[in-house]
């Protein structure tokens, strides 16, 4: 679970615009810690099926915003991987 703070600091990090929590850039972003978090919680606790079908719908939603900033602009999407750094 994300703590306010940790949100916001991905927010700013993330931001397009000031004020900015809804691009594509801030949500993948913070998808993309509540998996890590998520992957790390079932490193330990292997038969938590229901939190694995989350993890799942996560990686699924950011993979698809991911395709849309794709389409829409390679060079952010590029900027977004790299500064991820997911393997694409």
């Amino acid at each position: 679970m994300l703590s306010k703070t940790e949100k916001q600091q991905i927010v700013k990090e993330f931001e397009t615009h000031p004020g900015d929590t809804g691009s594509p850039e801030v949500q993948i972003a913070i998808l993309t810690k509540r998996i890590n978090d998520l992957t790390e919680h079932l490193k330990v606790h292997r038969k938590d099926h229901s939190s694995r079908r989350g993890l799942l719908k996560m990686v699924g939603s950011r993979s698809a915003l991911l395709k849309y900033i794709n389409r829409k602009d390679p060079k952010r999407y590029q900027a977004i991987i790299t500064k991820l750094g997911l393997r694409k």
